[in-house]
């Protein structure tokens, strides 16, 4: 069993990369991918655990682009921790997310809220700061009396508060993946549109790059899972699969199982090690 998308305190995710890694032994997987966003910073202290755990730890990111007016976000398993080029591209990609945290926030002042950049900040263990931890800072400051409020009332995607970021296009950060030893994957489409829309658009995505798409999720449906499993054979694509675990800020979500129905077969290691090679 396999989980190659989760996420540690280095993006939005409350669990160290160390832990993630025992964790992903106890739960029995024999493959186990950190894909933190936009950063690689806790890749180092993940792979570290290599020699202590059976499970074998994947380096991964997780990369937000624009696709058809929607956010996509696209999975890069394998990459090289340690390509200069690759690492110097995130610093830019980090600078954007900063820049629009600051809109926010000023957004959120406007609105009459208390909130500043400082106690945003103070809510993040690392550098990197996200919605979740805007959320906490809303709850800090007395604007909300939980996250999930803070995101209904404010940050969520439609609510007052949430300023888009400028995002990647599809095909730089497929581009990116290659380059960096990694393999491009669409992470959750489900999320982004189901039905006839994925037939032409997965293939459009195919043609500048794409090697694959989840056909495993955390909170895929059956119907779902059946729908990109049989998507990925007639476009001939890889298929990948994970929780998207995010430790207490998606609670009841486990890592391995998502919300107790998943199940991402272990074949799929094989699959994606041979796609890499023939992208390397």
């Amino acid at each position: 069993m396999l989980d190659f998308h989760c996420h540690s305190l280095f993006s939005d995710g409350t669990d160290a990369p160390e832990e993630l890694a025992r964790m992903g032994q106890e739960a029995g997987l024999d493959a186990l991918a950190l894909t933190d966003h936009d950063t690689l910073e806790g890749l180092p202290r993940f792979l570290a655990e290599q020699p202590n755990v059976k499970t074998r730890l994947v380096p991964g990111i997780e990369l937000s682009c624009r696709f058809l007016g929607r956010s996509l976000h696209v999975l890069g398993l394998f990459v090289n921790p340690g390509d200069q080029t690759f690492q110097h591209r995130l610093v830019g990609l980090r600078q954007r997310r900063d820049d629009r945290n600051l809109r926010m926030v000023d957004k959120l002042r406007t609105m009459g809220l208390p909130i500043t950049w400082e106690l945003v900040q103070a809510q993040a263990p690392t550098a990197l700061v996200a919605r979740p931890h805007f959320a906490k800072a809303l709850v800090a400051c007395g604007a909300a009396s939980s996250a999930p409020e803070a995101f209904l009332r404010y940050v969520g995607d439609h609510a007052p508060g949430y300023v888009e970021r400028e995002e990647l296009e599809p095909a730089e950060a497929i581009r990116w993946i290659w380059e960096a030893q990694g393999v491009p994957l669409v992470a959750h489409p489900g999320r982004f549109g189901r039905g006839f829309i994925w037939d032409e658009a997965m293939a459009v995505l195919q043609s500048i790059g794409m090697a694959g798409f989840e056909a495993f999720y955390g909170d895929y449906s059956p119907s779902e899972q059946t729908y990109f499993n049989a998507l990925a054979a007639r476009l001939g694509m890889a298929r990948s699969g994970g929780s998207d675990y995010h430790g207490a800020n998606k609670p009841g979500l486990k890592l391995g199982v998502g919300w107790g129905g998943l199940k991402v077969p272990g074949e799929l290691l094989a699959e994606l090690e041979k796609v890499r090679q023939k992208g390397v």
